[in-house]
């Protein structure tokens, strides 16, 4: 299973700090033996994001998450627990984004199959991403049992 952390705005600079961090949990995630790989794209509108993730076929769609500020919130065993029905379900790919300034449109909002909250707080974008990095990978060495969450 693939999972992709995308966003939409300005594209990030190599020196920006968050983006080492957000790399950094994302290379651990893909380096885990038998567990799925990890990447980063970023998009300069919704519209284009929409419209890569229409041609993100495999044998399934693609399942889009969306973070948004009306969305579930989980605890880290529930996301954990949410990722490894998907992977037992056969998804080949996820792909959580962090969407415009502005929020996402109603048809963006339709077309995600989760709408998932970081909690009531307002977080900007490069540390939305770094959280949701950060999940992803917890999420994963839950369900291998190393551990991560335990420290």
């Amino acid at each position: 299973m693939q999972l992709t952390l995308v966003h939409v705005g300005s594209r990030s600079g190599s020196k920006d700090l968050y983006e080492a961090l957000i790399q950094e949990y994302m290379n651990r995630c893909a380096t885990r033996r038998g567990e799925p790989a990890c990447r980063t794209e970023g998009f300069r509108t919704e519209e284009a994001l929409l419209e890569w993730l229409d041609r993100q076929r495999g044998r399934t769609a693609a399942v889009a998450v969306l973070l948004d500020e009306h969305g579930r919130q989980m605890t880290s065993e529930a996301f954990a627990h949410w990722l490894g029905k998907r992977q037992e379900e056969g998804t080949q790919q996820i792909v959580f984004a962090v969407g415009p300034a502005d929020g996402w449109s109603d048809g963006a909002r339709a077309r995600a199959q989760l709408l998932l909250s970081l909690g009531p707080m307002t977080l900007a974008h490069a540390l939305a991403r770094l959280v949701t990095a950060e999940q992803i990978y917890r999420a994963l060495t839950i369900l291998s049992g190393h551990p991560y969450h335990r420290q």
